[in-house]
């Protein structure tokens, strides 16, 4: 998000012609991009590395986790241009689950639909609890996913990788990542796409993973 500001705010004091201005936007800019690069390649190197990734759960109210979350991007929707909205029921959601790494899958998804939306689109984090799980929703009205593309989206290193609108980079790991990460929650991923028309993403997590709590996928 950081990285992303800093190019809007780069974009938009281009005109003031003010050197030192600029200057401090490249270095902020050149910060958040190493950084972010750093941060994604430690993350990529433990999912390629480690075949047997434990989650350290806790049982959390992800209404609450959405909920700062989402504040983040929606104080800054004038700045990217992009209109966020939060759906949460009124009462607490409690789940066990690696909330650390969880939240990487929903900013991921965040992310994701930030680079593939332009300027004036929406995007929706909905969650809703079912009778033995929770439903977490990323939806937008971006550019979508060529159907080409689809079936291999998941995979690792897949072909469907692609910059983003403004030419954000990517690695083709992200969603083999967060596929990971759904998987030793127990949890189903999958999405609808229209080419033109926009993206979304389901994300169901069980309720209750006291049955398996190390938190590896059950054969």
């Amino acid at each position: 998000m950081l990285q992303q500001l800093a190019e809007y705010m780069g974009e938009q004091v281009s005109s003031l012609q003010n050197e030192s201005l600029n200057e401090m936007i490249r270095i902020m800019q050149t910060t958040c991009k190493d950084s972010v690069d750093l941060i994604r390649d430690f993350v990529d190197q433990e999912f390629l590395d480690s075949a047997n990734v434990e989650l350290k759960t806790e049982r959390v109210d992800m209404v609450e986790r959405v909920q700062q979350m989402m504040n983040s991007y929606q104080q800054a929707e004038s700045l990217v241009d992009k209109h966020f909205q939060l759906i949460v029921p009124q009462e607490p959601i409690y789940i066990s689950l690696d909330v650390n790494k969880f939240m990487q899958v929903l900013n991921n998804l965040m992310s994701n639909a930030v680079k593939f939306t332009p300027d004036g689109g929406h995007i929706t984090l909905t969650v809703a609890q079912e009778p033995t799980t929770v439903r977490f929703t990323v939806a937008d009205d971006g550019i979508g996913i060529p159907k080409a593309l689809q079936a291999g989206l998941f995979d690792r290193f897949t072909k469907a990788r692609r910059p983003g609108l403004r030419g954000e980079k990517t690695t083709g790991l992200g969603m083999s990542i967060i596929k990971t990460i759904v998987g030793l929650h127990q949890g189903h991923i999958w999405f609808e796409s229209e080419e033109g028309k926009g993206s979304t993403f389901y994300i169901d997590i069980p309720l209750d993973l006291a049955s398996n709590p190390d938190g590896r996928q059950k054969a």
